[in-house]
């Protein structure tokens, strides 16, 4: 297996300005209601369209794109936040001085996500944790994890302390850890460079961006979050995310950062700057308890932003409920049980949009499927996915 390999089942628009980032996804056209005496024209049409688009990609100079109504006519079903509000589904790159208790605050993510526990205000997602402590031994691992969080195990949390390096074997090695724990949602690389391909000290862009983007890639086709441990540089910026050790082609292709800093060495106070494509920026302040070795929250400088509800995934939570688990009929009939002021199109476009939000806050899965009769919706209530 190679991380450059990624499969897409629909084209994904970038998330930043830097590339492409696919999300776990499940597309869908749109589910405009079809009369039955069209069927006949709409697959004509239909297998005329798909003659199109095989001589269309056949060509060597085609330049693949979707328009703004193809965009809205398909559901990109993207995972939930691995912590919410702090850490999402991608590569992020965890920087800071060395001994500065990095390795600290990785494990106590990596316990929490693996437990289920809530990390400071933030609510977390359970899944297993694949945590390589490449700089550790297992006797040091065992000390560190005891004074922090006691004899309470968990099964869901795996130590590594040697694996191969990327294009050397590291590849194969973490995907057949998720291929075996299909449930992953957290994979602990520390540090960067434990795993970097030898050839000197000095890498160039081109080199930073191409490392990371081999880890995004796996990160965003196995739809789960890639953490890198690395070093900041000695010399200060205006920017703390300048200070990231090597290039700035590290940062330009993770989907996210934190900076860990202290501003004596021996103060016991430090602060965690968090910047990201899909979580608000944000700076929180935490205090080092000397006894347990475990970082505590004590606030943060910017009030985390929630989105209102959605007025039209309220009502279909009271529409499809645990006494009604599963619903099932056209656009147009749709429209009618709740009552709202849509078209059966602008209904069906704007579930197609939603469809994330309506599965990871409401745990209702949106489908559509065609029948002789046009298209189908159906609405099911499921548990919030793994």
């Amino acid at each position: 297996m190679d991380f450059q390999e990624t499969k897409r089942t629909a084209p994904v628009p970038s998330v930043g300005a830097d590339g492409e980032q696919p999300n776990s996804q499940t597309p869908a056209m749109s589910i405009t209601d079809q009369p039955q005496d069209c069927n006949d024209k709409f697959s004509e049409e239909t297998t005329e369209e798909m003659l199109r688009k095989m001589r269309r990609m056949s060509d060597p100079a085609n330049l693949p794109t979707v328009t703004m109504r193809e965009l809205y006519e398909t559901v990109y079903q993207s995972r939930p936040p691995v912590i919410d509000g702090l850490l999402c589904s991608g590569t992020y790159l965890f920087a800071g001085a060395p001994k500065v208790g990095k390795s600290f605050l990785v494990a106590q993510l990596a316990y929490h996500v693996s437990t289920g526990q809530r990390l400071w205000e933030y609510d977390v997602r359970p899944g297993t944790v694949l945590y390589l402590a490449l700089e550790d031994d297992y006797q040091r691992l065992q000390e560190r994890m005891f004074r922090m969080f006691g004899v309470e195990g968990t099964d869901k949390l795996h130590f590594a302390t040697y694996a191969k390096q990327l294009g050397n074997g590291l590849d194969e090695q973490i995907d057949k850890f998720v291929r075996e724990h299909p449930d992953t949602r957290l994979i602990i690389i520390d540090t960067l460079q434990k795993v970097r391909e030898m050839g000197g000290e000095a890498y160039s862009y081109a080199d930073d961006y191409q490392i990371v983007g081999r880890l995004k890639q796996f990160a965003d086709k196995k739809g789960l979050c890639l953490l890198v441990v690395h070093h900041t540089r000695k010399q200060p910026s205006g920017d703390k995310f300048e200070m990231i050790s090597g290039t700035t082609g590290l940062l330009g292709c993770a989907d996210g950062a934190f900076i860990l800093q202290k501003e004596k060495r021996t103060d016991s106070a430090a602060t965690l700057d968090v910047v990201g494509r899909d979580q608000p920026d944000q700076r929180i302040h935490l205090v080092r308890d000397e006894v347990r070795l475990t970082w505590d929250f004590d606030h943060a400088e910017r009030e985390l932003w929630k989105e209102p509800p959605d007025p039209l995934l309220v009502k279909l939570s009271e529409l499809v409920t645990a006494d009604r688990p599963v619903w099932s009929g056209t656009a147009t009939e749709l429209v009618t049980v709740l009552n709202c002021d849509l078209t059966a199109i602008a209904l069906a476009m704007r579930l197609n949009v939603r469809a994330s939000k309506l599965l990871n806050e409401y745990g209702i899965r949106y489908e559509n499927s065609r029948t002789h009769s046009g298209r189908t919706i159906t609405l099911t209530l499921t548990t919030q996915e793994a």
